[in-house]
């Protein structure tokens, strides 16, 4: 949980939010890419979503 909360950080609060809301916005976004598009090596080159597929 640490590198997920610490590369989320890296990638979307550089920037400066004048609402809350706005924040938010972007946390959402940023978590649906990262949990379905963005590739992990670990998890052998697939998103976290196309890992758990195999799985099941």
């Amino acid at each position: 949980m640490e590198s997920f909360f610490h590369i989320m950080k890296a990638e979307i609060m550089d920037c400066h939010y004048d609402f809350k809301e706005d924040l938010m916005s972007s946390m959402k976004i940023w978590i649906y890419y990262y949990n379905n598009h963005r590739i992990k090596t670990k998890l052998g080159g697939k998103s976290p979503v196309q890992y758990r597929k195999l799985s099941a």
